[in-house]
């Protein structure tokens, strides 16, 4: 039996949870998500939690166990509290600020890159540390938009200089040396 999977996910006061078939909707204080599951996953709700089910124990009916449990999981932890991921900014003329809705990026490059958050997402900066932070409702946009402004000017090994997750060790080289 998946350790993942077998778990079930608690639903907390103001989600309501909509299940047709396979597929399942989830409504709460930050907003709605939905989505399609695989159709030989069974979801039902039991007292005020919900239960994932495999048909059998096929090796791929027991990846797909744990897979739609985190999935279901992901979406009730979304709308009631919500995903967030920091970005820094590290370097001396690396700068971020915002521009209405979206984020204007001084990268080192000879324009500045803009970037337009997708629905339920926003940003915000602390510019004193100089740190992006990106929030919204749905785990996987979250993480893919931070990946992608990361990939505009990820961290150089020699300075250190670029975007990178908030906490993230950048391995240094040693640079050149010189004649002795």
């Amino acid at each position: 039996m998946s350790r993942i999977g077998r778990q079930p996910i608690p639903i907390p006061g103001g989600v309501k949870v909509t299940i047709d078939n396979n597929r399942v909707r989830v409504a709460g204080p930050k907003g709605t998500v939905e989505r399609v599951l695989h159709p030989e996953m069974v979801v039902r709700m039991e007292e005020h939690q919900l239960v994932v089910e495999r048909p059998t124990d096929e090796r791929r009916h027991r990846a797909l166990h744990g897979l739609t449990r985190t999935l279901v999981s992901n979406m009730v932890v979304g709308v009631s509290s919500g995903f967030r991921k920091d970005l820094e900014v590290v370097g001396v003329s690396y700068r971020a600020e915002m521009q209405g809705e979206s984020l204007r990026l001084n990268l080192g490059f000879s324009h500045p890159v803009v970037v337009d958050p997708p629905d339920n997402v926003q940003f915000s900066i602390d510019q004193r540390r100089k740190v992006i932070s990106i929030e919204g409702i749905d785990k996987e946009v979250v993480g893919q938009l931070a990946a992608d402004i990361r990939k505009l000017r990820p961290p150089e090994p020699y300075q250190g200089k670029g975007l990178r997750y908030a906490g993230e060790h950048v391995r240094r080289k040693a640079g050149k040396t010189g004649k002795v």
